[in-house]
C-alpha cells in the first residue's frame, strides 16, 4: 500500500485537447508521498524474507521517521495554519487539508505498527530474546533490578506534583514520562497526579538487561514498579505513559543578525520550549487524564492525541541490534578498499597519474578513501591549503582530527560549517568552536542559504607547479552513515573543476556572488536548476525515432514543480524518463498522454539510498552527473549545492551499472502506479531474487578479486622476463 489513493485523471477530459501542466491533479502531495515511503519501510519490517533483528530495525526506523515528520513537516503546516496561510500547494491542498490527510495516514501507519509489534515480540521470544514486563519476572530477577534501580536510576528521578500549588510542568521534546495517580494516606484531598520523566539517554539504555542473557525489561516498567521509595506513604492508584513531540521549526530571522552562531544557539533554546504538535498516551489512559494533558499542552484531543497500544517510543528498539546474533541479521558486510587505492603509496600521485576515481559507499571503505585523502593532505609537506564543507559528521570524527592536524602542520585550512543542519546544530556549533580554537578559518556559509554541498579542496605544490585536488560527493562526511547510506564520491585533479571549486569556496567564505563563472561544476542556487531544465529541453529537441532520448535521475526526492513539468513535457515528446526516487515524488508515472513514458521506482532495503545521479543521453554524447542536490525547490533555490560531471568512461560505466542494477531490482524495488500508489516487485521465474544492494556488494568484491588477479599476473610477467 501507499498514500491514500487519488483518482487517476484522464488527459482526454481536457476540453481544449491540450494538457494544462499547471493543473493540480497532475501532482502528488509532498507530505503524503513521504508518508507513503514510510509505508514501504514498514513493509520491510513486515516482510518475512527480512531477518528478524533487521525487521525490528525497520520498525524502529519508521518510528524515528514519524517523530521527525511531526517535528518538521506537521510543525511547519501548523505554523502556516496559525499564520492564516491560505495558499494552496502545487497539488491543490491547503495547509489544513494537508494536516487532516497526514493525520489519517499517520494513524493508518500507527495501526500497522501496533499490529506488527506483538508478532515481532513473539518471534523474538522464540529466538530466545525476551522483552518482558517487570511484573512477569520472578522474585529473584525483580530483586536484582530493584537493587540496580536504587543505585543507578533512583537518584536521577524528580517527581513533580500537579495541583493548584504545583503548576503543570514543562515536558521536554520526545521525552518518555510516567503520569502517576496517587492517593494521600488519609484520602482527604482525593487523587493527585505526579509526573516522572524516564531518564533514557546519556548512557542510560531504554531496555535494561538482566544478567548476561538476552532478557530485557523497559526502564519505565522498573521505575513504575518501584515507586514506593520515590513516593513514600502514598498509595499508587495507577500509572500511565505519555510522550510529547514539539515543533522543530523555530528559525529566527538571520539576515539582520550580527552573529549567526548566537542565532543558532538561541534557536536551540527556543526549540526546547517550542509548541507541542503531538501527544502520545498509553492505551487505557483515563479520558480525564488524556483530556487534561491535551488541554495543558494546547492540543486538539480529537486530532493531535495518539493512543499507543503496547510499547511506546519504539525507536529505542534499535538497541536490540547490538545483540550478537548474526543468525538474525543480514550477512555481515565489510566495505572493501577501492582496488586502485590498495597499493598506492601516495593518493595524490595516484589521482594525478591514473585519472579520476569513483567511490561507491558503503560498498567501498570511507576510511581508506575519503578519510585517507584528508589524512594524507594534513601530513603531506607539499600540501599548502585545505578547504572543505561540513554539513554533518560523526561524534568522534577523524575528519575533524585531520583538519586540526593540518592546521597544526602549518597548512591554511578553511571550513564552511553549516550550523543549521537540522537536528545537528548543537554538534556543528561544537565542531565550529573546536576548529576555530585550532586556528582554522571557519565560515558559516551564506546568509539565507544552507550549505549542503559536499566538497574537499586541496592545493598541492606538485613537481610541475600548483595543482588542485578534490573530493566531491553525494553524502555527508560522516563515517557512521558511510556504512549505512548508499553514496558516491569522486576523487579528481581536473584543473577546470579545480578552478570552479576555487570560485565556490571564495563565494562561501565571502558570501559575495559577484560575477563568478563555472565551467564544469553546476552549483545551486546560481546555475543548477537552469542547467537541469536546459538539459531536459535539449533532450526533447534531440529526440527522434532514430535517435531516441533518455533521461535517468536517481534522487532522494523530486518535489520541484518546474522540474516535474519539464519531465512531463519530455515524456509527452516521446523521451523515455526513468526515475529512481527514494521518497517524496510529485510526478505521476504512466498516465496515458501525459507520463506514459515515465517510469518511477523506489528502492527500500538494507542501505538508505542517498546518492544522486543525473543522466542525459544527449543524442548519444552521454552526460553523467553526481552531487549533493535533490530535485527539490529548497535544494535548487535556497541551498548551496554542487553537481559535478563524471566524464571518465570507466567511471561512467560504473554509474551505468548502478542505474541498470537498480532499475532491474526484483527484491527491493517498488513501481509507482498512475494514482501515486506503489506496488512492490516480486521475482519471477528466472529473475535474480537478490536486492540491488546484495548485487552491488558482490560486484565490489569481484572488482577487488579481479584487481588482485591482474596484479598477480603482472608480477608473474615481470618475473618471467627476469628469468628469461
Amino acid at each position: 500500500m501507499a498514500q491514500t489513493a487519488e483518482s487517476t485523471p484522464s488527459p482526454a477530459s481536457e476540453a481544449s485537447g491540450k494538457i494544462d501542466l499547471t493543473a493540480p491533479e497532475w501532482y502528488l502531495n509532498r507530505e503524503l508521498t513521504w508518508l507513503a515511503f514510510n509505508r514501504r519501510v514498514l513493509n520491510e519490517a513486515e516482510d518475512e524474507r527480512t531477518p528478524l533483528l533487521e525487521r525490528v530495525k525497520f520498525l524502529a526506523i519508521v518510528s524515528s521517521n514519524l517523530d521527525e515528520f511531526f517535528m518538521k513537516r506537521v510543525g511547519g503546516l501548523k505554523q502556516q495554519l496559525g499564520a492564516g496561510v491560505q495558499e494552496l500547494s502545487v497539488d491543490g491542498r491547503s495547509p489544513e487539508q494537508q494536516l487532516r490527510e497526514c493525520e489519517a495516514e499517520v494513524r493508518a501507519i500507527k495501526e500497522r505498527k501496533d499490529d506488527l509489534f506483538p508478532q515481532l515480540h513473539a518471534l523474538l521470544n522464540a529466538a530466545d530474546i525476551h522483552l518482558s514486563r517487570y511484573a512477569e519476572l520472578d522474585k529473584t530477577a525483580q530483586a536484582t533490578l530493584r537493587e540496580w534501580y536504587l543505585e543507578n536510576i533512583y537518584p536521577l528521578l524528580t517527581p513533580i506534583g500537579m495541583d493548584p500549588a504545583h503548576p503543570f510542568p514543562f515536558i521536554s521534546n520526545l521525552s518518555l514520562n510516567l503520569l502517576v495517580t496517587v492517593n494521600q494516606p488519609d484520602g482527604a484531598r482525593g487523587p493527585r497526579l505526579v509526573r516522572i520523566k524516564v531518564p533514557v539517554g546519556g548512557g542510560i539504555p531504554r531496555f535494561i538487561r538482566i544478567g548476561e542473557s538476552a532478557h530485557f525489561v523497559p526502564l519505565e516498567d522498573i521505575i513504575a514498579y518501584n515507586l514506593d521509595k520515590l513516593l513514600p506513604e502514598l498509595e499508587i492508584q495507577r500509572w500511565d505513559l505519555f510522550r510529547v513531540t514539539r515543533n522543530a521549526i523555530v528559525e529566527r530571522y538571520e539576515e539582520q543578525a550580527n552573529d549567526l552562531l548566537q542565532v543558532i544557539e538561541a534557536e536551540l533554546r527556543d526549540r526546547k520550549f517550542a509548541p507541542t504538535v503531538r501527544l502520545e498516551v498509553s492505551d487505557g489512559m483515563p479520558p480525564v487524564h488524556r483530556g487534561m494533558l491535551a488541554a495543558e499542552l494546547g492540543l486538539d484531543e480529537a486530532t493531535d492525541v495518539f493512543e499507543v497500544d503496547g510499547l511506546m517510543q519504539r525507536r529505542d528498539l534499535m538497541e536490540l541490534l547490538a545483540l550478537d546474533r548474526p543468525d538474525l541479521k543480514d550477512p555481515p558486510h565489510h566495505p572493501i578498499e577501492h582496488p586502485k587505492l590498495m597499493d598506492a603509496p601516495n593518493i595524490f600521485h595516484l589521482i594525478r597519474n591514473s585519472g579520476p576515481i569513483l567511490l561507491q559507499h558503503p560498498y567501498e571503505s570511507f576510511a581508506t578513501s575519503v578519510e585517507r585523502f584528508l589524512r594524507e593532505a594534513s601530513q603531506d609537506p607539499k600540501v599548502l591549503a585545505i578547504k572543505m564543507t561540513l554539513y554533518r559528521t560523526a561524534r568522534k570524527s577523524k575528519i575533524i582530527e585531520y583538519l586540526i592536524d593540518a592546521a597544526e602542520n602549518g597548512k591554511q585550512v578553511a571550513v564552511a560549517v553549516e550550523l543549521k543542519a537540522r537536528f545537528d546544530e548543537e554538534a556543528n556549533v561544537r565542531w565550529a568552536n573546536s576548529l576555530e580554537e585550532a586556528g582554522i578559518h571557519v565560515s558559516y556559509g551564506v546568509i539565507g542559504l544552507k550549505t549542503h554541498a559536499k566538497a574537499i579542496f586541496v592545493l598541492r605544490r606538485d613537481y610541475d607547479g600548483l595543482r588542485r585536488y578534490a573530493h566531491l560527493g553525494t553524502g555527508n562526511y560522516h563515517a557512521g552513515t558511510a556504512r549505512l547510506y548508499s553514496d558516491l564520491g569522486l576523487l579528481t585533479s581536473d584543473p577546470v573543476l579545480g578552478e570552479d571549486l576555487t570560485e565556490l569556496f571564495n563565494f562561501l567564505t565571502t558570501g559575495y556572488v559577484a560575477n563568478r563563472r563555472y565551467t564544469k561544476l553546476l552549483p545551486a542556487p546560481t546555475n543548477l536548476k537552469r542547467a537541469l531544465l536546459e538539459k531536459i529541453a535539449r533532450e526533447i529537441a534531440l529526440h527522434s525515432p532514430e535517435n531516441p532520448g533518455l533521461i535517468r535521475f536517481k534522487t532522494n526526492a523530486l518535489e520541484d514543480s518546474e522540474i516535474a513539468r519539464a519531465l512531463y513535457r519530455a515524456s509527452m515528446a516521446g523521451v523515455q524518463v526513468e526515475l529512481i526516487v527514494r521518497d517524496s515524488c510529485r510526478l505521476r508515472a504512466g498516465v496515458p498522454g501525459l507520463s506514459e513514458n515515465i517510469r518511477i521506482i523506489s528502492i527500500v532495503g538494507r542501505f538508505l539510498e542517498h546518492a544522486r545521479i543525473y543522466y542525459f543521453r544527449n543524442g548519444g554524447d552521454e552526460e553523467y552527473f553526481i552531487g549533493s542536490a535533490d530535485c527539490m525547490k529548497r535544494n535548487l533555490e535556497a541551498r548551496v549545492e554542487t553537481i559535478v560531471p563524471v566524464e571518465d568512461p570507466e567511471c561512467q560505466g560504473m554509474l551505468r551499472e548502478i542505474l541498470d542494477i537498480q532499475l532491474r531490482d526484483r527484491r527491493s524495488a517498488w513501481d509507482m502506479q498512475p494514482d501515486g500508489q506503489y506496488v512492490q516487485r516480486q521475482p519471477g521465474e528466472g529473475d535474480d531474487p537478490r536486492s540491488a544492494h546484495e548485487i552491488l556488494i558482490e560486484r565490489a568484491q569481484k572488482r577487488v578479486r579481479a584487481s588482485g588477479r591482474k596484479k598477480l599476473h603482472g608480477r608473474d610477467k615481470r618475473r618471467g622476463r627476469l628469468l628469461s
